[in-house]
């Protein structure tokens, strides 16, 4: 889609407007799920919102329009293997209808359809137009609206969204292809929730490219999981010290955080390193109110984290879109970017909350793993910029905790905060706060849910009926170390029955924020009659069990979309289980169908096979579970007259050393 605005671009002052170049084309929202689900996160409507904001603010028609083209075979070689070239390349094709969803199961959080290979190479090769052309000097920075995202995909594996590395392809071909253009070092700011992956993997032996990824990864629990993220990942070899990760703690960080290490962390390395060009992997699912990222930054934020950028490799700085799922905070932040880009300043606002003690935990070990390679980072930073800190509340989730066993999950108090980082933003008409919701107002799929009701077996602490009522109310029982949030609708089951089941009980990991050291329940998703467990039943509504779902898996409590919806309600019954997408790190993602009681489905939640395995081969431990955690077991039992004391706690001790 390509447009002759470039004479109405090219302005007498370059001080008041640089050259910014703009790429879109719809060819890349024709990349959809098979069914056209247009509920799911990463959906054509992402780069609509995008260039309609531009182009409704006036700012599209002052900026060069770009036609977008398609990258070739050999650019993607760069950094892609041979076999992952080809399924993309020919995934679309009309050989792979039959087998494209098949395939598309065996990667994480990944999906095809007929649009998707014109897409990838479409977005691949205009993060490589605009990259060109800055290189070049024929624009003075740009902004690559593109979908299919790219950082995480790997070398031989597409994940996370993400089909082909779109940032790592067109930094390799302007390092590799092009060295006559004079781009010997490139600064890639990776400010997408998710760390970058794919892309730190592949420049990590190179110190030509310095990669720097702040994200959320709370202990390694938050998507794409595992140390990768760490900031302990410095590179190897030649590349040691030139891979930089902020790996954040828990969710809400917010303006004051990023800015405390663009201040403490980048721009010190940053002068350092001197890049000749800048890459951002412009993810905007940290911005307020995103469904997967949590956390707060506003469209001020990410313009001033771009300003401060700015001042480097003479600003030829080029930006990619990765995630942002929230359409308002995603039009409303990257119109500030490019206002930024043309203007050479951030947008008007202002942000006074100060950054999270956690925060300042984070600058300070990542400073201290890199002051070896980068001598500024070593000077100490000065006691009263560390003594202003915002405070924190944690609150506990579940009995697994999701994965976050290691870590705390960590609400920030709201009151101050949001006033002060929301009321700058009304004249953006972002009125959301920082739990992704409208403010007094349930997401749309909440009251249609919520006439809809499901029998919830539960077969750990929730049949203590104390316990369950905490993901219902809120709070705590006895033996937990932590409170719950509890539902958006707190109304108690309406009503509770026992019933037995062919499925293997057994307990699991080796410890959580919730309970201490000790697995915790599971139920084996298949069935098998030699095999009795005792579940209680209890009788709630669908927008309740999404509310359990979500505790039981993740720490952010942000869900303006259920996680299991009508249609996954209407196909459960032939599938037996469904593996919810979004919470693909939490130990009970697989929502396992049980047949009906009185016309009413009877669902649980439960492990995946593929846990099953690593449970059985050692990759995770099978454990006893804890005193606490199993005395609260044995009390439903007993409280519920499926047996005596005794016999509860000889139950229990059969589950806990049964070979699984």
């Amino acid at each position: 889609m390509g447009s002759n605005c470039e004479t109405e671009s090219m302005v007498s002052n370059p001080q008041e407007r640089r050259r910014v170049g703009l790429i879109y084309d719809e060819r890349m929202c024709k990349h959809s799920t098979p069914d056209d689900d247009e509920y799911h996160p990463e959906n054509l409507n992402r780069i609509k919102v995008i260039w309609d904001k531009l182009h409704s603010s006036g700012i599209a028609q002052r900026c060069v329009v770009l036609d977008a083209k398609e990258a070739e075979d050999k650019h993607m070689a760069l950094v892609h293997s041979k076999n992952h070239i080809d399924l993309i390349k020919n995934i679309s094709s009309k050989k792979f209808d039959s087998k494209r969803n098949k395939i598309a199961s065996k990667f994480n959080s990944i999906y095809f359809n007929e649009g998707s290979s014109e897409a990838a190479y479409l977005a691949a090769g205009s993060v490589i137009e605009v990259a060109e052309k800055v290189a070049k000097g024929e624009l003075d920075s740009g902004f690559a609206i593109v979908r299919p995202p790219g950082h995480h995909a790997e070398e031989s594996e597409p994940m996370g969204f993400c089909l082909y590395n779109n940032v790592a392809i067109a930094t390799s071909f302007l390092l590799n292809e092009r060295p006559e253009l004079g781009i010997k070092k490139i600064l890639i700011v990776d400010w997408d929730v998710h760390h970058g992956n794919g892309t730190q993997k592949m420049f990590w032996k190179d110190p030509r490219v310095l990669f720097f990824s702040v994200h959320r990864h709370e202990f390694g629990s938050f998507y794409p999981g595992g140390d990768d993220g760490s900031y302990t990942m410095i590179g190897e070899g030649p590349g040691m010290g030139y891979n930089i990760n902020v790996p954040w703690e828990n969710g809400r960080c917010g303006d004051a955080d990023y800015l405390a290490v663009w201040d403490h962390v980048l721009i010190p390395v940053a002068k350092e390193f001197d890049p000749d060009m800048i890459i951002i992997s412009a993810g905007f699912d940290a911005a307020i109110g995103d469904p997967l990222g949590g956390c707060c930054v506003s469209p001020y934020g990410y313009s001033i984290m771009l300003n401060k950028l700015m001042g480097f490799a003479g600003g030829k700085i080029v930006m990619a879109l990765e995630g942002g799922y929230n359409l308002d905070s995603l039009a409303n932040s990257a119109l500030a970017c490019v206002q930024a880009l043309q203007q050479h300043k951030p947008v008007a606002g202002s942000s006074e909350p100060y950054p999270f003690e956690s925060t300042w935990h984070v600058i300070q070990s990542v400073r201290k793993q890199l002051s070896l390679y980068w001598p500024t980072l070593g000077d100490k930073i000065p006691e009263k910029v560390i003594s202003r800190k915002t405070p924190q509340i944690e609150i506990s989730s579940s009995d697994s905790d999701g994965e976050h066993e290691n870590g705390p999950i960590v609400v920030e108090e709201l009151d101050k905060a949001v006033r002060d980082v929301i009321e700058p933003l009304k004249n953006l008409q972002v009125h959301e706060d920082c739990q992704g919701q409208a403010t007094g107002v349930s997401p749309s799929w909440s009251s249609e849910l919520s006439k809809i009701d499901i029998w919830y077996a539960t077969f750990g602490s929730n049949m203590n009926k104390s316990r369950f009522d905490c993901y219902i109310e809120g709070g705590q029982v006895e033996g937990m170390r932590k409170p719950c949030a509890g539902s958006m609708d707190k109304s108690l089951p309406k009503e509770i029955m026992w019933k037995t089941f062919p499925h293997r009980l057994f307990f699991a990991r080796d410890r959580t924020d919730t309970w201490g050291p000790g697995g915790v329940a599971f139920l084996h998703p298949e069935s098998n009659k030699q095999e009795k467990t005792y579940m209680r039943l209890y009788k709630i509504t669908l927008e309740q069990f999404n509310d359990v779902l979500l505790q039981e898996n993740a720490s952010s409590l942000d869900m303006i979309r259920p996680l299991f919806d009508l249609t996954s309600l209407q196909t459960i019954e032939t599938e037996k289980c469904i593996s919810v997408e979004f919470v693909q790190r939490g130990w009970y993602r697989n929502v396992v169908y049980l047949g009906k009681e009185n016309n009413i489905p009877i669902l649980t939640m439960t492990c995946t096979l593929s846990d099953i395995d690593d449970f059985r081969s050692g990759k995770n431990p099978v454990n006893s579970p804890a005193k606490a955690y199993a005395n609260t077991l044995v009390e439903g039992l007993v409280q519920g007259k499926q047996l005596s004391e005794a016999e509860a706690i000889a139950y229990i001790e059969e589950a806990s050393t049964k070979p699984l």
